[in-house]
């Protein structure tokens, strides 16, 4: 798949080199399916193979009247059936849905060499953040941000890596905590938990991205020691992110059928608490 068929992304370059990625479903709050990680799988391995691309930007895009405040980045994983409707069927074969950790996508970005930043406008919710956590190499918040990893609400687990890059990052404890009770971070308390980098005014985030891009790539900067970097600096922990990411499918494997994924997904789409039986 090239960059000008991509149907829940916007691909774009400027005469820089920096490719912006945008997640363009606002319907859904940009909302990602199973098929919109496989666009960001194209969307990385198109950037790569790109000789005149040397920096990517992740952002969402804004939906019509969104005002700064209601803007979303992700609002994470979306499970809807009709994500696929319309996409060719020699796509659809392509898809693994036994991948629901997402292992191929996310040890693409894990393993590119090429700067990947995030611009995160909005909320970032499950899958969303995670993603972001393993495939940027700096993230920028909004003021307006917040984030959420939701997994147990959904009577699901952490997934794209992050069973292991958060403990790495955070902590055992620190880790259970944030999973265990769904909490919600501001953008300040993302960075002081050295998810994130640095919160900026929701005006300011995408220009001040952008510069940070170009101080990455030349002329400003020394793009092949940056990419030799990036290069050794995740080499020791792939295989960590890689059996991170098969325990993770397995996990998921076993929570897709059970009675309490069904009921939080009912709950959220009712809008009511749910009612877990623990299997």
């Amino acid at each position: 798949m090239t960059p000008d068929q991509l149907r829940d992304m916007i691909y774009s370059k400027d005469d820089d080199g920096i490719v912006t990625l945008t997640f363009n479903t606002p319907k859904r709050k940009n909302a990602l399916s199973m098929y919109s990680f496989y666009e960001v799988y194209c969307a990385v391995d198109a950037f790569e193979k790109d000789d005149t691309a040397y920096a990517m930007i992740i952002t969402g895009a804004v939906g019509e009247g969104d005002k700064a405040e209601k803007e979303s980045y992700s609002s994470g994983g979306y499970f809807n059936p009709d994500a696929v409707d319309g996409v060719p069927a020699e796509i659809l074969q392509q898809l693994d849905p036994k991948d629901v950790a997402q292992k191929r996508t996310t040890l693409k970005m894990f393993q590119c060499e090429k700067p990947i930043l995030a611009a995160v406008n909005g909320l970032a919710i499950g899958g969303a953040f995670t993603l972001t956590l393993a495939g940027c190499d700096q993230i920028y918040l909004s003021e307006h941000a917040w984030i959420q990893l939701p997994f147990s609400k959904l009577s699901l687990c952490p997934e794209l890596g992050s069973s292991f890059l958060l403990t790495r990052l955070l902590g055992l404890q620190r880790t259970k905590e944030l999973v265990y009770f769904a909490e919600k971070l501001t953008a300040q308390q993302t960075v002081d938990l050295q998810l994130a980098n640095k919160v900026l005014p929701h005006s300011e985030l995408m220009a001040y991205t952008r510069d940070k891009a170009l101080q990455l790539i030349p002329p400003q900067g020394a793009g092949l020691a940056i990419r030799q970097m990036k290069k050794i600096l995740h080499a020791p922990m792939i295989s960590d992110v890689s059996d991170a990411l098969d325990r993770e499918n397995e996990a998921l494997d076993i929570l897709s059928k059970s009675h309490d994924f069904m009921e939080g997904l009912m709950a959220r789409v009712e809008r009511r608490p749910a009612v877990y039986k623990g299997a």
